[in-house]
């Protein structure tokens, strides 16, 4: 297999994970605000919330305001994920919990890496393969990544609230390859979503690599 020139991946679920659960996140930090409710709940809540929500894009937004934006999209899938698990009068300061949350994820607390990450990365990167990230992730990778000591592998980010499309669409891809002067043929993107990761950079051109992190190793 002839070593591509590129290796685009994927963020959360390929490089690093939720520690736990997103619900086991959510209720802990909700029971700082004395609101107590079962992580279980809140993970089908918030799935739910989150596969209803329109695609994180912003396509009239200007750059400056792309943050607030994300803030305000995040703020509504919380909003209903508590609400359709029945707590939201429970809390006093619902702003005041949202954003608490909302900096927790921007930072490294939450997250742990996947423990065959960093020897492929350094393993690529002195093979002289150049790294980039293609996400549907927002403005809080930058933090994450900076603060799990991964930001120096990558010389490219590309995420879908600033391109304002998202994975599986082919011309987040794209963007993504102009920064590295890159044709999709000299290409891999490699990502643990079968539609978004795999058929979308096959898509675009690119040789798609699935990864599985399902199975619980």
């Amino acid at each position: 297999m002839e070593r591509p020139k590129v290796i685009l991946l994927d963020a959360v679920g390929t490089l690093f994970g939720v520690k736990g659960s997103v619900g086991e996140v959510y209720s802990q930090i909700a029971k700082e605000f004395e609101v107590e409710v079962s992580a279980q709940i809140l993970n089908t809540t918030f799935v739910q919330s989150f596969k209803a929500a329109p695609p994180a894009t912003f396509p009239n937004a200007d750059l400056h305001d792309i943050p607030q934006q994300e803030f305000e999209w995040w703020r509504k899938i919380a909003f209903n994920t508590f609400k359709s698990a029945g707590v939201l009068p429970q809390f006093s300061d619902f702003p005041g919990f949202f954003s608490e949350l909302y900096i927790h994820f921007g930072t490294a607390e939450p997250w742990f890496i996947y423990p065959d990450v960093v020897s492929s990365l350094i393993d690529w990167q002195q093979q002289g393969i150049e790294l980039g990230i293609v996400s549907n992730f927002d403005s809080r990778i930058f933090s994450v990544l900076e603060s799990l000591e991964l930001s120096s592998y990558f010389s490219s980010i590309t995420i879908s609230t600033q391109a304002r499309v998202t994975k599986p669409d082919p011309t987040i891809f794209a963007i993504a390859l102009e920064k590295h002067n890159c044709p999709s043929t000299a290409a891999w993107h490699i990502g643990d979503s079968i539609v978004d990761d795999y058929q979308g950079a096959k898509a675009a051109g690119l040789r798609g690599i699935w990864i599985n992190r399902q199975t619980n190793s």
